[in-house]
């Protein structure tokens, strides 16, 4: 029920040295007007019903309890001091057998570490007798905890969940489960299986679901909306609380459940919605018809290291249909990131350690999240008009340019990441107006404030969207994974830019 202001995306990181600066945003509507049919097209607006609930329900992971987080601190330490794939993961070993004993030494050393930590008496005695299967309560239920907590946290555990991933891959191997004799996974906890065993789905058909898990976000609003907003949404979750609450689901569980709900709408606002925003201004500041002189997105293959060559019409719409589905990847994250795990463990896809040309890599089919990938992509061809489509619609899975899912995601998790410094710094544009030097510098370079902000978002329509980003066509380009390749390499370059380099260190660590 608590207020999310707008500005302050993160309070860790770079964002955090912002903090001195966050203003109360103003409306953008002068200097970012949009034509709202344009929009429409590429920002559909979702009508959030009772279908719309129970299909989002089935992958919103459920928020975990006080206990649950004492248990996810125990496995992050024993994680964090863990070198497991270090040791799996090389090709010193002179045959499989050998890999495989190193791994089944490892993966009980963790397991046998983790029980005793808990409980020094028992996993002394596991320790010894290496009876697991006694534990598969235990197991399951901690490594499913963490894997809960990092699809709703994708900036948690940033390198412990890989760890994790692969130990977790190599104990569903059919040659590990021989001697294991038990599966350490278990399917993730979501509100829609929750409520389905407690037997209250038709609290997400209740029209005061609505209320209850929405956002309550501080811009625009003087402090009486806003308590207003807070007393609302807290009068509707002690309703539906009163409502469903009965012998087999407590007023917790209930509770428990649209504040899963609500922190999908948190995530969805952080990632989905810093898309629609650059989706904005791409549509305010250009015109796919017209070119403003020395604004045109136009690129050419051997020019400023673009791999593609595209007049600014074309380059408008690849940019746009690239960010469409970005969107629509961030907004079915989740979704996306439960069927690359069951991709991952599933014991009977094997993988084969192989070098990449960025070190070694395990290279596994996803099919599940491929065949996801592919229905995204088909729907915002749909959109947009399948003749209309600019580039390539090859999704790389599976192969050396993304070796499996884990890779995917992780991938895929990194776009708002790329784009939040970019949205941060034109909107402190107006704030380091009020500074009298840097007003009259911006003025004599860019004459304009808006300028200003079509120098920076120029150059990243163009050179974030150009190909580039790997040594052949085939590893960048514009296949579906390439797109979002060049964004990262743009970001390699952005000390470079013209635009940066006479600005104060603060304008830097904007970015």
């Amino acid at each position: 029920g608590g207020v999310r202001d707008e500005n302050n995306n993160s309070s860790t990181g770079f964002f955090g040295l912002l903090k001195s600066y966050v203003v109360k945003s103003t409306s953008t509507s002068s200097s970012t007007p949009s034509s709202s049919s344009i929009v429409s097209k590429y920002i559909p607006n979702i009508k959030k019903d009772g279908a719309w609930f129970e299909e989002r329900s089935k992958y919103i992971p459920l928020r975990l309890t006080w206990n649950e987080r004492k248990s996810l601190r125990l496995l992050e330490a024993a994680l964090h001091v863990n070198d497991y794939t270090d040791k799996v993961d090389t090709q010193t070993f002179s045959n499989k057998n050998k890999r495989v004993i190193q791994q089944l030494k490892e993966i009980c050393a963790v397991f046998s570490g983790l029980a005793v930590s808990c409980n020094f008496e028992e996993g002394k005695e596991l320790a010894s007798d290496r009876n697991f299967n006694s534990y598969v309560d235990f197991y399951q239920s901690l490594f499913e905890i963490a894997r809960r907590h990092k699809i709703m946290n994708p900036e948690k555990m940033r390198t412990e969940y890989g760890k994790m991933i692969y130990l977790l891959e190599d104990a569903m191997m059919n040659d590990i489960q021989e001697l294991l004799k038990f599966s350490p996974v278990k399917p993730i906890r979501t509100v829609y299986g929750t409520l389905k065993d407690k037997k209250a789905i038709d609290m997400l058909h209740d029209p005061l679901i609505e209320v209850a898990t929405r956002e309550i976000l501080a811009e625009g609003k003087d402090r009486y909306d806003i308590n207003k907003e807070i007393k609302e949404k807290e009068k509707a979750i002690k309703t539906l609380s009163r409502k469903y609450t009965s012998n087999l689901i407590s007023s917790e569980q209930v509770e428990m459940c649209l504040y899963s709900i609500g922190d999908n709408h948190s995530f969805l606002r952080g990632t989905r919605d810093t898309i629609d925003r650059v989706i904005h201004y791409l549509i305010s500041f250009f015109h796919p018809d017209k070119i403003e002189e020395g604004f045109s997105l136009a690129i050419a293959a051997g020019v400023n290291g673009a791999r593609l060559t595209h007049n600014h019409t074309r380059q408008y719409h690849y940019v746009l249909q690239s960010l469409t589905l970005w969107r629509e990847v961030a907004h079915d994250m989740f979704k996306l990131w439960i069927l690359a795990e069951d991709d991952l463990l599933e014991s009977g896809n094997l993988y084969r350690l192989t070098d990449t040309g960025q070190g070694l890599n395990r290279i596994q089919t996803a099919p599940r999240i491929s065949k996801a990938m592919t229905a995204i992509v088909n729907k915002v061809q749909a959109r947009v008009g399948g003749d209309n489509w600019v580039g390539s619609s090859v999704v790389h899975l599976g192969d050396h340019n993304v070796p499996n899912a884990l890779m995917f995601i992780d991938k895929y998790t990194q776009i708002s990441r790329i784009l939040n410094p970019i949205i941060i710094t034109l909107r402190r544009i107006d704030d380091l107006m009020k500074n009298d030097e840097l007003k009259q510098y911006i003025e004599d370079k860019f004459k304009t404030k808006d300028r200003c902000r079509k120098e920076i978002l120029v150059d990243f329509f163009r050179f974030a969207f150009d190909g580039s980003g790997a040594d052949n066509f085939f590893d960048a380009g514009s296949c579906i994974d390439g797109r979002l390749t060049s964004a990262w390499h743009w970001c390699s370059q952005i000390d470079k830019k013209s635009f940066l380099s006479n600005f104060s260190p603060n304008w830097i660590l904007w970015f």
